[in-house]
This record gives structure tokens, sequence and C-alpha cells, in this order.
């Protein structure tokens, strides 16, 4: 028996097709509250994947950490950019 078709709205990035993309993204939730929430429901979603699991390793920990650290060379690339041809002498 075939599967009843999805609303649109309800599809998930991954399934959307490049045609329906402007569609798609015109039905998202852009107000401060939505977006609030899909940081909310992004950060849950980590949290019990990574973090709240019952053997945890340090792999939830270790990629927080490594965002960090591509978040703030990429804050701190216009001025280190500019020291890289400073001559020291």
């Amino acid at each position: 028996m075939a599967q009843p078709p999805v609303l649109l709205k309800d599809t998930k990035l991954l399934d959307v097709k490049l045609g329906q993309l402007p569609s798609w993204l015109a039905m998202r939730d852009f107000t401060p509250g939505g977006i609030v929430g899909a940081l909310r429901r992004g950060y849950d979603r980590y949290y019990n994947k990574y973090i709240n699991v019952k053997k945890g390793g340090l792999g939830g920990v270790s990629m927080v950490l490594a965002g960090y650290v591509v978040v703030s060379y990429i804050w701190s690339y216009s001025h280190l950019k500019h020291d890289r041809h400073r001559k020291y002498h």
C-alpha cells in the first residue's frame, strides 16, 4: 500500500528537492520564538545523542571544543591575517 504524501511543511531539509527549496523556506518560522525553538531543539537533540548516554566518552565534549576552536579562529582571522606579513626585526 502506498504511503500518503508528506506535506512540504513537514518535510526534512535533506528530503526537499531543489525546486521546492524556496517554498519550503517560506514555510519556516523565522520569528524570534521560532529561531529560539529551533536552537533549543538542536541543543536537546545534541545533548541526548552525545552527552546524556549510559556509557559516555569524550566524543560529545570534544566536538563542542573543536567547534569553539573553529569559531574563535574565524572571529580572529582578520587580525591574524594582518599579523602574518609583518616582519619582526
